[in-house]
Parts: structure tokens; sequence; C-alpha cells
């Protein structure tokens, strides 16, 4: 006599069905992205043999159009064979940071920390941004000295006494700077451009940015307000949020001063969140 189904082996077989479904679409996920390289790549390459023949065919222009079918073709081979074979969905990468973010926040909680969220200078680094997120336990506290962030529990000093993190925007801040062809700017001006296109353009971690520069020249310190549309990782008020995060760091490293970050939730037709950067001369 056959047993009859129960709810459970019901429940299973779903649940291996829908493991299958997702594995599925994230295979199909992957190899349209692959195409959509491997197309423009194709595309690339006809525009450079295009410009190669018209090289041939035209003399008078034969400079420019070999230099553009160069390009092109140059740039073919190297959309074709960097195509990355993986990729992460903003879901994933949400779900690594939130886990984080939850620990940090829970940890200052814990502590009693001011809602401060300080990017400076910490110790050198062979490799990676010396940028610290420092978190203080006093309302008036003083910046604690470079070295003094080399540990997690900032306790020799005691109007600078808090907490020192990696922050997340750290290494995403590295990958920009190597990606720049000039030097980061060391204007506060400049540099917003520079950091709200990086996020839109090189890391897609937001939609859109707005920005507003103030005060950067009035002998008082200077902020920038940035506004975010579009968060991929959710909501960015949350404990070093890598937009944010990004944000402070960028600031720091370009200014090589001390940034405070805040962040405020906004109903805007232009932005769901404002990131405000500040800093003392």
């Amino acid at each position: 006599m056959e047993r009859e189904p129960s709810p459970d082996d019901d429940r299973t077989a779903r649940i291996e069905v829908l493991r299958e479904e997702n594995q599925r679409l994230r295979e199909e996920y992957a190899r349209a992205r692959r195409t959509q390289y491997r197309r423009t790549a194709l595309a690339l390459a006809a525009v450079g043999l295009v410009a190669a023949l018209g090289g041939v065919l035209f003399p008078n222009t034969r400079t420019v159009l070999f230099a553009l079918g160069g390009t092109g073709l140059f740039a073919a081979a190297l959309t074709y064979y960097l195509t990355p074979e993986q990729f992460v969905s903003a879901t994933v990468g949400e779900g690594v940071y939130s886990a984080f973010a939850t620990t940090e926040a829970a940890l200052v909680d814990e502590l009693g920390l001011q809602d401060d969220r300080v990017y400076l200078p910490g110790p050198e680094t062979v490799e990676g941004s010396s940028i610290r997120l420092f978190v203080p336990q006093h309302a008036e506290y003083r910046p604690p000295d470079p070295m003094a962030l080399g540990s997690v529990f900032v306790i020799d000093d005691e109007a600078a006494r808090g907490l020192s993190l990696h922050p997340s925007g750290g290494p995403l801040f590295e990958e920009f700077r190597r990606a720049l062809s000039t030097a980061l700017p060391a204007d506060a001006d400049r540099l917003a451009d520079r950091l709200a296109d990086g996020l839109v353009e090189e890391f897609e971690l937001v939609r859109s940015t707005t920005r507003d520069v103030s005060g950067e020249s009035d002998g008082e310190g200077g902020n920038v307000t940035i506004g975010i549309d579009g968060s991929a990782y959710g909501a960015v008020d949350r404990m070093d949020h890598p937009v944010a995060s990004f944000l402070g760091v960028g600031f720091a490293e370009g200014l090589d001063r001390p940034v405070s970050v805040t962040v405020r939730s906004v109903e805007d037709d232009r932005a769901d969140y404002l990131v405000t950067c500040s800093w003392d001369d």
C-alpha cells in the first residue's frame, strides 16, 4: 500500500522547485549580462573596422580614421576578454551589509556612544585607505590622534574616547581612486562632483544624486549636502551605509581633515535621503 504524501513532503517538493527556479534565474541573469557585454564588444569592433576601412579609402583623413579604428578594436578586445563571469545581485550585497550594520549599531548602543559619525585619518597603511570611522563617547569630544585609531576601543584620552572602525566605504574609495585618470581634487566643489559621479556611474550604488556645497571659504569650515535617490543597498541612514561611508571617506581623504557625516530621510521628488558632510578649517 502506497503512503499518502504528507504536507511536509509537499513543502519539501515546493522548496526544491523554488530552489531550482532561483538557480535557473541567476544563470539566466548572468548569461544575459555576458551577452550584453559581448554585443558591446562586437559593436566596438565593427566601428573600429569601419573606421580602418575608411582610412584606406579616404587618404586625406587616414590618420584620424586609423586612430579611431585602433581605439575601437582595442576597446572591443578589452570589453570581450574582461567580461565578468560572475555577478552579485544588489540583494545579496545589501544582505551582507545589513548583518554588519546591525552588529555595529548594537555595539554602539551597548557602549552608550553618541550619534556622531566622524571619518578621519588613522594610522598609515601600506595598502588601502587610512581613514577610520570614529564614534565618540562624549557629546563634546576631541578627535583622537591618528595612531590611537589603530585600536577598536580608543580609551587613552578621556576627551577622545570612542569606537574606531574600518569604514565600509574604504575599499570602495580605493577602487574609485585607482580608476581616476587625474589626481583627487583638493577643493570641495570638484571633489563633490567626482564622488557623486562615482556613486552613480562607477559603482551604480544609487540611481541619481543632487548636491549643494556651501561654506568652503568662510573661515569656519564647510559642508556638502548630497541628495541620494534610488539606493541599491536600501536605507542610507543605517550605520556606516556604503553610500554615506564612501562620501565620508572621500571627503576626509580629499580634504585631509575629519569629516562628520549625518544622514536624514526626506520626501522629495529628487532624493530619498540627504547626506551632509561637514568639516572645520
